[in-house]
């Protein structure tokens, strides 16, 4: 019904923003990393997906149509609901989730609060015939065994799993592959 919004945004509330759209304010949930990147008075673009229930009617934004039909994907899973969709896209990004389906590794999915280790699987089964597989081979490669420890000493340390996966991609691909090394290099992206 409502593919696209565009508008100012007038408010940030704890888990949504107000777009204002011809004079009418629009209540908007949006993945936690885009909210950071948003302010109040920017002019703002959404492709959007509006879910109509019984007791609501809620729209999401999404900043690409990428991130949008994978939100559309993830609400057909079994156990997947509207706010748990966005929850995913809000911890990990589209190509984590894409490695994780490729690769069958629950355990990456089973790091986002509220998925459990069957909801991990039931994503992986539910999507693996209707993603498209990535363009670069090397992106649908499994994350190493080494920057799996990198990502959960990252994760340990109190940082978020998509801020971990942003600071292992900056790591040089030349780098060394101990793991001390890594975490070093992966620690230095936060400076």
């Amino acid at each position: 019904m409502i593919a696209t919004l565009r508008g100012e945004i007038s408010q940030k509330e704890e888990d949504a923003l107000i777009v204002e759209v011809g004079g009418v304010g629009l209540r908007v949930h949006i993945p936690a990393t885009l909210f950071q990147q948003v302010n109040v008075g920017e002019s703002a673009f959404f492709y959007t997906h509006f879910v109509v229930r019984e007791d609501a009617m809620s729209l999401y934004g999404f900043e690409t149509q990428a991130d949008r039909d994978l939100y559309v994907l993830l609400l057909s899973v079994n156990r997947i609901g509207p706010k748990l969709a966005l929850a995913i896209l809000s911890s990990l990004s589209l190509d984590t989730i894409k490695r994780a389906v490729f690769n069958e590794e629950f355990e990456i999915l089973n790091r986002v609060p509220g998925v459990g280790k069957k909801t991990a699987q039931g994503i992986i089964l539910s999507l693996q015939g209707k993603l498209k597989p990535m363009d670069a081979l090397e992106e649908v490669a499994a994350m190493s065994d080494t920057d799996g420890e990198v990502l959960d000493a990252l994760t340990a340390l109190g940082y978020s799993v998509i801020e971990a996966q942003t600071a292992i991609q900056s790591i040089p691909k030349d780098a060394p592959k101990e793991v001390e090394e890594r975490l070093r290099l992966a620690l230095g992206y936060f400076q």
